[in-house]
């Protein structure tokens, strides 16, 4: 697959392909419509200080990491299609509560349920995999995370001058961010009609119980409940962050640990539950899968876009800080990071495609990673910023272009269950960033920067032993066992 074929609009795939960028882009955009917002909103709206925007902040990402996991079983279940399309139209719901909000409670609960609409990524990885072969995998779901991510580039960008300068007054930022919310929600609807669950004829690949991920042995189900446990886990860090922030008593902080502690022990049941009769039974050798696998990306995923997470949110104040430039100076600079998103994440997906090794291409990125940030380490006042810059963009590279070869892999790991690994997978990006921005307290700029280097190494070594190169990852179609077609005859695919 070539650039040029991006437009050729005609072809049914490359249609699919644009739809499903625009609805990742237009959710990411309201994803982050606050904090374009964020003095604007305390300026305008009197009892609103910024440690409750903080809060605020924090909530917008609290219930992403289970709603990937979530979304990741339902789409597995009911499609991208209706998954991606309803994900939309109810998320609207909140950003409209969030927009009329008159209460900081009000503001509080519609930011932690619209944090769900971040699970929305994990959904168009799936449907561009359906209408994608093998062979072009890493370039498509590479154009798609690259372009559709930017959504929260340009909320940025255009949030305020669409608050000041279209709708203007008080409330001005209320009408921005219910706009975002009523783009999405038409953009809902005409997603649910104008596309289809890969191309027609074709049947939905569905796993036989979508409350947990199957697996192949006893011992990748013990090392599936080992890696369920931190995407549910992480969330007692965002407990205790309210808690020390005085958000929330000492009474509501131990519910919701408890209540931490009992969701994890149900997907641990369930995961006994599905897998038991599964495994008694024996898994034909044609349908087994190495979770080695699985747990390999959700490494490189905890470290590439955990990193790009918590890194965009501290580069602005560590350049104004080494080089004593103003804000503004310092956050274009900054954005230089973020901005190659457009280019890196896809190339990754191409070089994926078209080398020989998608697991050399994956080591290559990690290991890149890792020099990458160990230099950013070392950069202090004494370097010139023009080279402080072009490492920085060297290193965004990387980062990005890894979280490109980390989803050019994941569908041809198990095709019916595509929704349940990019779901975790995707869990876990937003777990290296609640673990990473956590750890950040803690440290100085540059310490931060080797923890990160150290968390890529880590990575790199994990991938070196343990990832295998996907079976049939170069193939013009997808592999099918003999329980796929069992599950087709049934009528589950």
């Amino acid at each position: 697959m070539k650039v040029s074929s991006l437009f050729k609009v005609s072809n049914p795939e490359i249609r699919a392909l644009h739809l499903t960028w625009i609805a990742f882009f237009i959710t990411f955009y309201v994803w982050f419509n606050m904090a374009p917002l964020a003095t604007t909103m305390i300026k305008e709206v009197g009892w609103l200080t910024s440690r409750e925007l903080k809060v605020f902040a924090i909530c917008n990402v609290a219930l992403t990491i289970p709603a990937r996991l979530i979304v990741g079983m339902a789409q597995d279940r009911y499609g991208p299609r209706r998954v991606f399309s309803t994900l939309m139209i109810i998320m609207a719901i909140p950003t409209f509560f969030f927009a009329f909000g008159n209460s900081f409670v009000q503001l509080l609960v519609s930011r932690l349920i619209l944090s769900s609409v971040g699970a929305s990524f994990v959904v168009g990885i799936h449907m561009t995999a359906l209408w994608f072969k093998p062979k072009d995998i890493g370039f498509a779901e590479g154009f798609y995370a690259g372009w559709g991510n930017f959504g929260s580039a340009a909320a940025a960008m255009t949030i305020p001058t669409i608050a000041l300068n279209i709708f203007g007054g008080a409330n001005g930022w209320r009408y921005a961010i219910a706009t975002s919310g009523v783009i999405m929600l038409l953009y809902g609807i005409f997603y649910r009609f104008a596309i289809t669950d890969g191309p027609k004829g074709t049947m939905l690949h569905k796993p036989r119980k979508v409350a947990a991920m199957e697996v192949s042995s006893w011992a990748d189900m013990i090392k599936l409940i080992i890696f369920t446990i931190p995407p549910v886990g992480i969330l007692s860090i965002l407990v205790w962050r309210l808690n020390s922030m005085d958000f929330l008593g000492a009474t509501g902080a131990a519910i919701a640990y408890v209540a931490i502690a009992l969701i994890v022990l149900y997907q641990i049941v369930q995961i006994f539950m599905v897998n038991m009769p599964i495994l008694r039974k024996g898994v034909p050798e044609d349908d087994k899968y190495n979770f080695n696998q699985v747990a390999a990306l959700n490494t490189t995923y905890f470290c590439n876009f955990g990193a790009e997470l918590a890194v965009v949110s501290m580069l602005p104040a560590f350049f104004e800080g080494i080089y004593g430039i103003d804000p503004h100076k310092a956050g274009l600079v900054a954005a230089s990071f973020a901005f190659v998103n457009l280019f890196a994440r896809p190339l990754g997906g191409v070089l994926s495609d078209k080398l020989s090794s998608r697991k050399l291409i994956m080591l290559i990125y990690m290991f890149g990673i890792s020099a990458g940030f160990f230099g950013m380490g070392l950069i202090n006042s004494s370097w010139p910023i023009v080279l402080a810059v072009i490492l920085t963009i060297a290193c965004s590279m990387f980062v990005q272009g890894a979280e490109g070869a980390t989803f050019a892999i994941i569908p041809m790991i198990k095709r019916r269950i595509t929704g349940q690994i990019s779901g975790m997978a995707g869990a876990y990006g937003n777990v290296g960033a609640v673990f990473y921005l956590t750890v950040f307290t803690f440290v100085t700029p540059n310490q931060f920067f080797f923890i990160i280097a150290a968390g890529a190494f880590f990575s790199f070594i994990f991938c070196l032993i343990f990832l295998k190169e996907p079976h049939g990852g170069f193939s013009e179609e997808y592999h099918l066992s003999s329980v796929d077609r069992e599950l087709m005859k049934e009528g589950h695919m």
